[in-house]
């Protein structure tokens, strides 16, 4: 009887396995990681030059925006005359700001002007300007505010016209009122 040469690999098969897929893994998810990283940094200079943090940070209403609470929510509403006090929300990952919110509802609502829920922005949101955006775009900003420190901070909800407001306001008034 003569005997079968077997491969150095027979019998080790699971063990080479798992060595090739680690090297795989190795090479893929370094480059995953610098693609996502390079699309946070693009969501993060969209953001600047769109002048979100305006109304949303607390504080740069006031002339001293809180870099601690970055797109944390403002604590300065301001009032449209016969529409009502609306405040900047919070953008970053808590549950009191976009926590719950996936990436594709946040560019829903950069183009759509509407929440998941359906409720409208606020009217001086520019969406109509910012659904314009590419997909590449509109999915880098969804990713850089995902990826902020989450702030928490309730921000109030709308008031309606003639509604107390809960903290301070900038009125908008119309030339000739």
């Amino acid at each position: 009887m003569t005997r079968q040469h077997k491969p150095a690999l027979y019998g080790r098969q699971p063990e080479f396995l798992a060595t090739a897929i680690s090297i795989l893994l190795a090479v893929l998810v370094p480059g995953t990681s610098r693609a996502d990283e390079a699309q946070v940094e693009r969501g993060r200079y969209l953001v600047q030059i769109a002048g979100c943090s305006d109304c949303h940070t607390p504080g740069h209403f006031l002339g001293q925006p809180d870099a601690s609470r970055f797109l944390g929510g403002s604590d300065v509403g301001f009032e449209i005359p016969g529409v009502g006090i609306f405040y900047g929300p919070n953008l970053t990952p808590d549950a009191t700001g976009l926590g719950t919110w996936t990436a594709d509802q946040i560019v829903a609502a950069i183009r759509t002007g509407a929440t998941p829920e359906g409720r409208g922005l606020v009217p001086v949101m520019p969406w109509p300007n910012l659904s314009a955006l590419s997909d590449e775009d509109a999915y880098a900003i969804a990713a850089y505010l995902q990826s902020l420190d989450p702030v928490s901070n309730d921000v109030p909800g709308p008031v309606p016209p003639g509604e107390p407001a809960p903290s301070f306001v900038m009125r908008v008034v119309p030339p000739g009122q």
